[in-house]
């Protein structure tokens, strides 16, 4: 499917900049995040002619970013809106400022949810206008949307709710003109390592955003919910199987693991 305009959420780095690097060229481009010096920059390198990119800098994390990135796309004929920025911090819930625990709520769930309020009715009233045309909403999860891991408590639940949203989004949506898609990428090469505070297991096995990417835009329109990779698909099949105590037991594990390879300044 071919879109003429999308809008990408956290496109300065990681996924999000994925995206904006693997879209076609004929597919122009809003870009926004945090970091102005560098949406700008990626959007002097992805500009050509006769191609509409422009940026807004804006922080998801408060209603004023929010409302700003809103007012800017709803002027705009956006066809494919990509949720994809994301916030998330290794460190027990306890411990976490509760201004922090609150931005990833507001950065992880409330903005997607405003955002595609706010656009999704001009979206689906533009296609049915062209008449074959579709569509797309693409919300970027994460396999920790299947997991409860102590340490990444709201980082997960937020990512949860991302997961349910989309579902059942994409089946009120039913028969009409839009593709909507949850993507869960596992552990990825990006900076979320350093920015979360978990270790960077720096694995050959971790997918890089372009991967990612791929996956996700062949995956929109065919499905409603695509995790990356093979070995992460299985494991959330199994986390669907698995007795929810044996599950809790093994994250346990797992992210005191982590805990310590944190505390002892490991990558």
């Amino acid at each position: 499917m071919a879109y003429g305009l999308a809008l990408i959420t956290g496109a300065t780095s990681g996924i999000g900049e994925a995206f904006a690097r693997e879209l076609p060229r004929a597919t122009g481009l809003l870009l926004t995040g945090r970091d102005e010096p560098r949406l700008a920059a990626l959007a002097e390198e992805l500009a050509e002619p006769g191609r509409h990119v422009e940026t807004v800098a804006a922080n998801l994390a408060g209603d004023a970013g929010r409302q700003a990135l809103i007012a800017r796309a709803a002027g705009l004929p956006i066809d494919l809106l990509i949720n994809n920025a994301g916030l998330g911090y290794f460190v027990p819930f306890l411990e976490n400022p509760a201004e922090r625990e609150g931005e990833m709520v507001q950065v992880n769930c409330l903005a997607p949810v405003l955002l595609t309020r706010a656009l999704l009715p001009g979206m689906l009233a533009r296609a049915a206008e062209k008449g074959g045309r579709r569509a797309g909403v693409i919300v970027v999860a994460s396999t920790a949307a299947f997991y409860p891991l102590p340490g990444l408590a709201t980082y997960t639940a937020t990512k949860a709710f991302d997961l349910s949203f989309a579902e059942s989004l994409a089946g009120e949506l039913h028969g009409v003109p839009v593709d909507v898609l949850a993507l869960c990428p596992g552990p990825t090469h990006s900076n979320f390592f350093d920015r979360s505070g978990l270790p960077n297991p720096k694995s050959a096995a971790m997918a890089s955003p372009r991967q990612v990417v791929r996956e996700g835009l062949a995956a929109l329109g065919r499905r409603t919910v695509h995790v990356v990779g093979g070995a992460n698909r299985l494991a959330a099949t199994a986390t669907r199987l698995a007795p929810r105590p044996l599950l809790q037991a093994g994250a346990r594990r797992t992210m005191r693991r982590w805990g310590r390879r944190r505390r002892a300044g490991e990558d």
